[in-house]
């Protein structure tokens, strides 16, 4: 089995055998990725757009609406592909002080359908994920400062929160860090712990997860800090299940950490610049940060800046080494994503309403454009489904 198919099995967990030369009766290798784009909504954007990637030479189809929805700004895939969740990253809603979560079915035609909407049970929710038995969907409220986990129904609809865990707590920074922020919500492979960033408490929180009664508790030990004043943003696992990485929004620094899966521990081992020393400038800060599927490169984006960085993983220490800094040929780059074949990295500009594609090198994990890009406004967040 090639390193594409492995990556693809890995990234949604089933059993798809799929040789490197087909024979009568057996699938091929897929040509195609649905992409879906969560975006924020107003004068330009309605909701959640649909494009597909082709894996052959990056070029994307145009873009069209999949589906109305108020700042769907993050997006997740469930594990069976049927069914797709956004945050409405809004502070009121239907009178409450809360954002919501939306479930959509998903179309054969790539269109969504909605399900229903449930509160996060706080305001302006950022970041959801699916966790790994599709059992729960589990989102990170920033003007509220609280996780939350909402059960999913047989038909992919979503119930009210059964899990809730509000932070608590300040840091050094008056502006941004004046109280909690939860700004993403990750689980381990095992779907036991999950670890939530929170930028104003300069911590990553680490919950005991229940997933059959959907429900958070605090581990032992509660957290891990980092550098006061850095403001942890968004986190990601390397394959191995023995490193984990936080990009830090306010001071532009990547922390790489040990992990302990049967303890659920982190322990840093390194904390590396995001730009070159002394460089300055206003609005600069860092917003995604992902782990090759190979596990060999790390990516980080910078605000302001308008670039990727790319470092190499050591596999024996999780550390990093610094590789180069890509423009990503337009401006405030939010999240962006690495596509389970390893082949592209897809960078949004949210200011300049353009996806961009990049080929990843594979021996080096330098970036280079392909020559391809998507028109959609205010990208945000970039998730992917394979197609038949």
């Amino acid at each position: 089995m090639t390193n594409i198919q492995r990556a693809i099995t890995a990234l949604w967990g089933v059993a798809m055998i799929l040789p490197s030369h087909p024979i009568r009766g057996q699938q091929a290798a897929p040509q195609k990725l649905r992409v879906y784009v969560g975006t924020y909504t107003g004068a330009k954007s309605k909701g959640i757009y649909v494009s597909a990637l082709d894996l052959a030479t990056g070029a994307m189809e145009p873009a069209r609406l999949a589906a109305e929805s108020a700042n769907p700004s993050f997006v997740a895939i469930h594990p069976n592909r049927r069914f797709l969740y956004a945050v409405n990253e809004v502070t009121s809603f239907k009178g409450q002080k809360s954002g919501a979560v939306s479930a959509f079915a998903i179309q054969a035609d790539g269109s969504l359908k909605q399900i229903n909407q449930q509160p996060s049970r706080g305001g302006a929710p950022c970041h959801l994920v699916v966790d790994r038995a599709g059992r729960n969907v589990l989102v990170a409220n920033y003007v509220g400062g609280n996780v939350a986990s909402l059960p999913i129904r047989e038909d992919g609809g979503l119930r009210v929160a059964t899990g809730f865990v509000q932070h608590r707590g300040s840091s050094v920074n008056p502006e941004r860090q004046e109280g909690p922020h939860a700004h993403s919500i990750n689980l381990d492979a095992e779907n036991r712990f999950a670890f939530a960033a929170d930028l104003g408490l300069d911590k990553i929180l680490v919950y005991r997860f229940d997933v059959n009664r959907g429900t958070l508790t605090p581990h032992d030990p509660a957290a891990v800090s980092v550098k006061a004043g850095a403001g942890p943003r968004h986190f990601d696992f390397h394959p191995s299940g023995k490193y984990a990485y936080v990009i830090n929004e306010l001071d532009l620094t990547v922390t790489a950490f040990s992990y302990g899966a049967k303890s659920g521990v982190l322990t840093p081992i390194q904390t590396i610049p995001t730009l070159a020393e002394g460089v300055q400038g206003h609005g600069l800060s860092t917003a995604e940060v992902r782990v090759h599927p190979n596990g060999k490169f790390l990516y980080g984006s910078n605000r302001g800046h308008h670039t990727i960085v790319v470092y190499t993983i050591d596999p024996e220490t999780g550390k990093l080494t610094y590789v180069e800094h890509q423009s990503t040929q337009g401006r405030t780059p939010r999240n962006f994503f690495v596509e389970p074949t390893g082949q592209f990295l897809l960078a949004e500009n949210q200011s300049t309403d353009t996806v961009v594609v990049f080929r990843i090198h594979p021996q080096t994990g330098e970036l280079t454009p392909s020559g391809h890009r998507l028109a959609v406004p205010s990208p945000v967040c970039i998730r992917t489904v394979l197609l038949p």
